[in-house]
């Protein structure tokens, strides 16, 4: 059997799409099942069981035996949010938990990290695993990925094999739930279908024009790619970014948008909310050279490509993965 948590959430649900493509039905799907906006995320899907989080560990230990894998990918997600307590209980412990299991029943574990650790690069963004103690994340969703990421590094016991993946700005079908935490192209999409244009957030620094804001955007599908890679071929253990090594600015985005749907370019700019605005990152991009070195040859979906997939096949008429 393989494990996904967070199965109905937006990574997950995909993580599951693209298990059942490559011919795994033996599937045990683990989240909070009470959210009607996340269970069109499942339709379809095959699997043998759900399991709601809260009764994850107990199911696990009586049916270890029969786990080949487990893909950790549930966790709160909101950058926003600003309690501690919440990310300690959600991110932290519980992966704490997961792990100390996979190390009981020796079950190989992937669980998910963030480009969120990164904060606002200092350091770079090498997946380095010697700098993990020195990143300044930007906000308490940022440490508790940071904070977990340094405790298994400090564990005497591990899984047979383990992989924590840095995710860097994850974009794609089945977020239509995700709200404010919804890709910027699933907000432009939404935006410029309402009112034919597009508002990006306005640069508060001098060092960047507006709309030059960069990020490493990377499709959903190639990050699921990526995880059932590792599944086939647990080679060396490690944490890993998972970007496609190319930095693409916010302009660049929204232009392919507005391409994707067939329209002329609407542009304009707003103030960054306050809120956020003091931990908004402005660069981000991934090196990818260690998870390459790996044997990975899939390679991953230029901008354009991915835009113009997610906007005719998903966006458009509305369907899921």
């Amino acid at each position: 059997m393989i494990v996904v948590t967070g199965a109905a959430g937006f990574i997950g649900s995909c993580l599951a799409s693209q298990l059942n493509q490559e011919g795994y039905e033996n599937l045990v799907l683990v989240d909070d099942f009470s959210r009607a906006d996340k269970q069109p995320n499942l339709e379809g899907k095959k699997y043998l069981e759900k399991v709601d989080r809260k009764l994850f560990h107990a199911w696990l230990m009586a049916n270890a035996r029969n786990v080949n894998f487990v893909f950790h990918l549930g966790a709160r997600t909101d950058t926003t949010e600003q309690s501690k307590a919440i990310f300690d209980e959600l991110n932290l412990n519980y992966s704490k938990t997961v792990w100390n299991a996979c190390v009981e029943y020796q079950i190989p574990l992937v669980y998910a990290s963030s480009a969120a650790t990164y904060g606002a690069g200092e350091l770079g963004y090498n997946d380095d695993e010697s700098n993990i103690e020195q990143l300044k994340p930007l906000n308490p969703y940022g440490d508790s990925k940071n904070d977990f990421d340094i405790w298994a590094k400090q564990q005497q016991e591990a899984p047979p094999f383990w992989a924590g993946l840095k995710f860097f700005n994850v974009y794609g079908p089945n977020e239509y739930h995700k709200g404010r935490m919804a890709s910027v192209i699933f907000h432009a999409f939404r935006q410029i279908k309402a009112t034919g244009g597009m508002k990006l957030f306005r640069s508060h620094r001098p060092d960047f024009e507006n709309g030059h804001q960069s990020r490493d955007f990377i499709y959903v599908k190639d990050v699921v790619k990526a995880c059932t890679f590792l599944m086939r071929y647990p080679t060396k253990s490690g944490i890993y970014n998972l970007g496609t090594g190319k930095a693409r600015t916010f302009l660049d985005l929204t232009t392919n948008t507005f391409k994707a749907m067939g329209l002329r370019s609407n542009i304009s700019f707003i103030d960054t909310p306050e809120d956020i605005r003091d931990t908004y990152q402005y660069f981000t991009e991934a090196n990818m050279q260690k998870f390459i070195d790996l044997g990975y040859t899939d390679g991953f979906h230029s901008l354009e490509e991915g835009i113009e997939d997610y906007v005719k096949h998903y966006l458009i008429p509305e369907r899921y993965f």
